[in-house]
C-alpha cells in the first residue's frame, strides 16, 4: 500500500561530533557518522535521525548497502506523507515557472530541492525520469504522479513519460541498471527549441536524459562573440553551441567530437534548423585535434570546450587538471589575437578555484593573457542550494584573448 511507504520503522543515531554537514543544512548522513541503528526493516524505508543525545534531526530514507546511507527528506516534521512529497514537488515546478523557459526544462534537481537522488527533466510534453537511490526509487511513481498534477495546474499535458535510470551508481545502492517506458510508449525522438533552435532529444539513448539542459543561457551568452566568427567547438555532442553560434550569426562553425552518433545528431540538428552550410560537423578526438590544428596555423575568432568530467571522484582530480590545462593551453595558441575562449566543467570535484588556477596556468604557459568576459554556472532550473556543496558543478567561462601593445 502507498500509506506504507511513509511509515517510519527505523531510528539512526549519530555518533558524538559527528553529522557536522547535516547541521548546516546537508541532505546526506554517511555510514562512519553513525552510532547504531534500531529497528527492524528493510532498506529504502524512511527513519528518524537522532543526534547522540537524542536530539531529533529529521526524516530520511536508509541503505545500508551504501555509504551515503541516510537521505533527508525533511527537518522540520516528525512525519512525512504524500501530501509532504507533493509539497515538495509543487514547490520544485513553482520555482521554475517563476526563473526559467519550462517549455523543456529541469523540473526537480535531487537535492537541490529537496528530493534526494531523483531528477525529472522536461522536453515539451514528455518526462524523463532518473532515479539513482533505493529509498527514492520506492517513492518514484508518486513523485510523478504529483508532477503530472501541477503541470496539469499550469495547463501542461504529459504525453509520455521515459525512465533511464541506467547510471552506473545504481550498482552502489543495490539497484539494478534500468531504462524504460513508464505507461504508454511513444516516440522517444522528440524535437524541442531552445534559444530559437529546434534539437532531436533522444530520451532512448542519448547521454543522461538525453540532452543537456543545464548550459541553456551559457549557450546564448555567446551570441555576441560569435557574430561573423569563425568558430570551433570542441565536443560538440549533438551541436548545441555550434547551432547557437550559427543561429547568432557566425561566418563559420565546425563542431567535433569523438563520438560517430553525436555526429550524425548534429548534423541532422543542422539541417533542422538550415544550418547546414554554416555549421559543419566532423568526428576527431580533440586532444589530437587542436596539436594537428597549431601545427598547420589554423586561427579561430572563437573556440568552445565543453568537455565531458575529467573526474567524477577525488582521486582522479590531479589527472584531471591536467587534461583541463592541455585543452585549454592548446585552446589559448589556436585564438586570434582579441579572439574569445568560451571554456567550462561540469565536474562538482573541480571547484571554481581549482579550475579558474587550473585556466590561469594554462594562459601563463601559453604566454596569454585573457581578459575575463563573463563568468557562469548552470541555468537556473538546476538550482545552487549552498547547503549541498554538490549542487554546484557548471562552471563556465567567457574570455578574451588579449595583447598588449
Amino acid at each position: 500500500m502507498s500509506e506504507d511507504l511513509y511509515k517510519i520503522q527505523g531510528i539512526v543515531n549519530l555518533k558524538k561530533g559527528e553529522g557536522r554537514t547535516l547541521k548546516t543544512g546537508g541532505a546526506w548522513v554517511y555510514d562512519n557518522e553513525i552510532a547504531s541503528i534500531m529497528g527492524d526493516f528493510e532498506d529504502g524505508v524512511l527513519v528518524e535521525v537522532k543526534d547522540f543525545d537524542g536530539y531529533f534531526m529529521g526524516i530520511g530514507f536508509i541503505n545500508r548497502k551504501s555509504k551515503i546511507t541516510v537521505r533527508m527528506l525533511t527537518r522540520r516534521s516528525r512525519e512525512f506523507n504524500k501530501e509532504s512529497l507533493e509539497k515538495k514537488v509543487r514547490d520544485a515546478i513553482s520555482y521554475r515557472m517563476l526563473t526559467t523557459d519550462t517549455s523543456s526544462c529541469r523540473l526537480i534537481f535531487g537535492e537541490a530541492d529537496f528530493l534526494p537522488g531523483i531528477v525529472v527533466d522536461k522536453f515539451e510534453d514528455v518526462l524523463v525520469v532518473e532515479s539513482l537511490a533505493l529509498g527514492i526509487d520506492r517513492l518514484k511513481m508518486d513523485i510523478l504522479e504529483a508532477v503530472k498534477k501541477v503541470l496539469g495546474e499550469y495547463g501542461i499535458s504529459v504525453r509520455g513519460v521515459y525512465e533511464r535510470s541506467d547510471a552506473k551508481v545504481r550498482l552502489h545502492e543495490g539497484l539494478p541498471r534500468f531504462k524504460g517506458f513508464i505507461g504508454p510508449e511513444f516516440d522517444t525522438k522528440v524535437m524541442i527549441t531552445e534559444n530559437g533552435v529546434k534539437y532531436y532529444v533522444d530520451v532512448l539513448d542519448g547521454q543522461k536524459t538525453g540532452f543537456f539542459l543545464d548550459q541553456k543561457y551559457n549557450r546564448k551568452s555567446i551570441w555576441n562573440v560569435a557574430r561573423g566568427a569563425k568558430v570551433l567547438d570542441c565536443f560538440t555532442h549533438t551541436g548545441s553551441f555550434a547551432l547557437n553560434a550559427a543561429k547568432a550569426g557566425a561566418k563559420s562553425v565546425l563542431g567535433v567530437d569523438a563520438s560517430e552518433l553525436a555526429v550524425a545528431q548534429a548534423r541532422e540538428n543542422a539541417e533542422l534548423n538550415g544550418l547546414s552550410d554554416i555549421a559543419k560537423f566532423e568526428c576527431h578526438d580533440v586532444f589530437d585535434l587542436l596539436p594537428s590544428f597549431e601545427k598547420a596555423g589554423e586561427k579561430f575568432d572563437l573556440i568552445i570546450l565543453d568537455p565531458p568530467a575529467f573526474t567524477k571522484s577525488r582521486d582522479s582530480v590531479k589527472q584531471a587538471v591536467k587534461g583541463y590545462k592541455d585543452i585549454n593551453l592548446r585552446a589559448m595558441k589556436l585564438v586570434k589575437d582579441g579572439g574569445f575562449l568560451a571554456t567550462c566543467s561540469c565536474s562538482h570535484f573541480m571547484t571554481p578555484e581549482l579550475f579558474r588556477q587550473t585556466i590561469g596556468q594554462a594562459a601563463r604557459d601559453a604566454h596569454k593573457k585573457v581578459r575575463q568576459i563573463e563568468y557562469r554556472t548552470q541555468s537556473m532550473d538546476h538550482p545552487i542550494l549552498w547547503n549541498s556543496q554538490e549542487s554546484l558543478y557548471l562552471k563556465f567561462y567567457v574570455l578574451q584573448i588579449v595583447n598588449e601593445i
